[in-house]
């Protein structure tokens, strides 16, 4: 291989994600990381990379992947073989220096454009350390070892990494009071997930059966759903999360290919009792991908981290989430993205929120810089990081940050 690639770097020649972004002198357009560079699509076609096709050109110019991703896993992963291909040649190409860019000066973009959205509960460990706090008696309700709760959200406030994050305001019910105000929120959270973009439409009225249900996954996100417990705790019943959570998403804005995570493939948690025949799946199904979440102080600018877990804790694999999604005929679209719910692990250290990691605020966090955390504060800089690491091979998503404004 002729690029030198840090040996640390989230985005080997194994990984490959894809993204949208722009610079200075070139508009939105899609591209591919490698190490601290980024393979411009447009340009390599324009470099007859990917054979004389003109169409092919005008898909790859759009402001998001919608287009590309639509053309189908047999052309995106002939595009990600000769980008492997075309950096694995022994001497530099001559056209190296008009296909890469700088990664650090681009300006990454939403990746793509998100039609619809749900968000699933799919960490058991998650779902009873919440039931404990607020169910004692009954932590995890009847349905959840049956079926993949879920709920459809909304997408329009889906951002990319590094956007900020308006501090929101709702109703919430003050402490020992019957009747509720309107204020920001006091319990600012975030959510550790990671989401599955859909890459390939069904029709209404048709399910799509497990054992095919990956051929309808593109590739995965980080996934931030930032949460206002007190907001949330006060209307969510009866039908769920609403103002707690509609102000803001954060994705991270590389798409890592499924295949490129085939490597990682790993056991999930033993599901007792067995589940329904629509959602009996065969094969590895869990991924092993590690995480970590950081907060950074306005106060001193340095990283605390706070979370390190793993995606392989979930007790629904995606196969699932998307078979149950679509039993009674739903349609999915290009572009839908689908959140695991919080991920937690089995030890204090693994739980993906504040809400688990202070207990419901009975124990505060200790940051770098001195201060305390029962939830986060206006001025945080949350950021997740996510990678797979095996026998010399690494595939990372690089982050997704979010900066909280008041």
């Amino acid at each position: 291989m002729w690029l030198n690639i840090p040996s640390n770097s989230d985005f080997s020649i194994h990984n490959l994600p894809f993204g949208v972004f722009k610079t200075t002198d070139k508009g939105p357009r899609a591209g591919v990381a490698i190490g601290d560079h980024i393979v411009d699509l447009v340009a390599a076609a324009e470099h007859n990379l990917f054979g004389k096709r003109r169409f092919f050109k005008k898909v790859l110019e759009q402001s998001t992947l919608n287009e590309f991703i639509a053309l189908g896993k047999p052309v995106t992963n002939r595009v990600r073989r000769k980008v492997q291909d075309w950096l694995s040649q022994a001497t530099r190409p001559d056209n190296a220096s008009a296909i890469l860019c700088d990664r650090h000066s681009a300006t990454m973009l939403m990746p793509v454009r998100v039609p619809n959205y749900t968000d699933f509960y799919s960490s058991i460990e998650h779902a009873t350390n919440v039931g404990k706090m607020f169910r004692p008696d009954n932590p995890l309700l009847p349905n959840w070892r049956w079926l993949p709760v879920g709920y459809h959200g909304r997408a329009s406030s889906i951002v990319v990494s590094g956007t900020p994050i308006q501090w929101p305001h709702g109703q919430l019910l003050p402490k020992g009071q019957e009747t509720p105000v309107y204020g920001p929120t006091q319990q600012m959270d975030f959510e550790l997930e990671m989401a599955f973009v859909i890459g390939k439409e069904s029709p209404l009225g048709t399910p799509i059966n497990i054992e095919n249900a990956e051929e309808y996954i593109f590739g995965l996100v980080l996934f931030n759903d930032w949460s206002a417990r007190d907001i949330q705790r006060w209307e969510y019943v009866p039908l769920g999360p609403f103002l707690g959570k509609n102000f803001g998403s954060s994705i991270s804005p590389w798409i890592v290919p499924l295949e490129a995570l085939k490597p990682f493939r790993t056991k999930g948690p033993k599901q007792n009792p067995a589940p329904l025949a629509y959602l009996s799946q065969r094969g590895i199904k869990n991924i092993d991908i590690n995480l970590e979440v950081s907060v950074t102080s306005p106060k001193s600018n340095v990283e605390t981290a706070v979370v390190k877990s793993n995606t392989r804790y979930l007790y629904w694999s995606m196969a699932q989430q998307l078979a149950h999604h679509t039993v009674n005929g739903c349609n999915v679209q290009v572009g839908d993205m689908m959140a695991s719910g919080t991920i937690s692990g089995p030890t204090p250290d693994s739980f993906g929120s504040m809400l688990e990691l202070s207990w419901g605020g009975s124990k505060p966090l200790t940051l770098k810089d001195g201060s305390t955390r029962t939830f986060l504060q206006p001025g945080d800089t949350v950021t997740i990081r996510g990678w797979s690491e095996k026998e010399g091979r690494r595939v990372g998503f690089g982050e997704v940050t979010g900066l909280l404004k008041q």
